[in-house]
């Protein structure tokens, strides 16, 4: 079974737009969970121009209270200032993404080979901690030996280039097997495969039936997008049912 975790970072932005405290991102984050949700995700920048520190510890107090079952996932650039939070709320999982902090969203993965030495002690520090570590990778098989060998858990592969092409089939199909390929490589090296960005109702049966070793899918713009028409609680049901539960 993949594991379906709703990113609120969306829901934040739109909380931000006032001084009000509405959309409640726990509120939100409650009603993905209760659907059936698997978990949320978080991914705290700098600017906190959507998800807030204080969210990311509002959030994790909901879930250690009212879903001890449910898992946290919280991504970002490994900076002191995200380590330092995620080694104090200790997250189920701490997904590290090669973020500018003037990027708009995640967009690529990370090049193991050049970041090597910079990754291998985060992992490190953070499974020490006991946190699962997922690196964000790009769809392809290149340096992920390198992940298994500075200790990583799971990669998340980037989908962004295959949501991004739900207008041309033929594309969508090549870069499919993009990431097929790269978790084929994944489970040879036994680390663990996640998936996220730009991942719809539409394309996410394909890439579920693609790639049998899927762990877990991270989304957070289209199932938002899709809040708005069907409601939160509906709209995980959707997802759930793309990737083949029956709910």
């Amino acid at each position: 079974m993949v594991n379906l975790s709703v990113n609120l970072n969306a829901v934040a932005l739109l909380r931000n737009r006032r001084d009000l405290p509405w959309p409640d991102v726990c509120d939100i984050g409650r009603l993905a969970l209760g659907a059936g949700a698997s978990g949320l995700t978080v991914h705290p920048r700098p600017d906190e121009r959507h998800v807030r520190k204080t969210d990311v510890y509002d959030i994790a107090e909901m879930i250690r209270r009212e879903y001890p079952d449910k898992e946290y996932n919280i991504e970002g650039y490994p900076d002191e200032r995200w380590l330092s939070i995620v080694e104090d709320v200790k997250p189920d999982q701490a997904t590290l993404v090669p973020d500018d902090p003037d990027q708009a969203t995640s967009d690529h993965g990370w090049d193991f080979a050049a970041q090597r030495d910079f990754l291998a002690p985060i992992v490190e520090r953070l499974k020490k901690r006991g946190i699962r570590v997922s690196l964000f990778a790009n769809p392809t098989p290149e340096g992920l030996e390198i992940a298994k060998e500075i200790g990583a858990d799971r990669i998340e592969i980037y989908t962004g280039p295959y949501g991004q092409c739900y207008d041309d089939r033929q594309r969508q199909t090549k870069e499919l097997q993009k990431i097929a390929i790269t978790a084929q490589m994944a489970q040879t090296l036994r680390l663990g495969v996640n998936a996220g960005h730009d991942l719809t109702v539409q394309n996410l049966t394909p890439l579920v039936m693609a790639v049998p070793n899927l762990d877990e899918v991270s989304i957070g713009h289209a199932l938002t997008a899709d809040a708005l028409k069907f409601g939160m609680p509906e709209t995980v049901r959707r997802f759930r049912r793309a990737m083949g539960d029956r709910v």
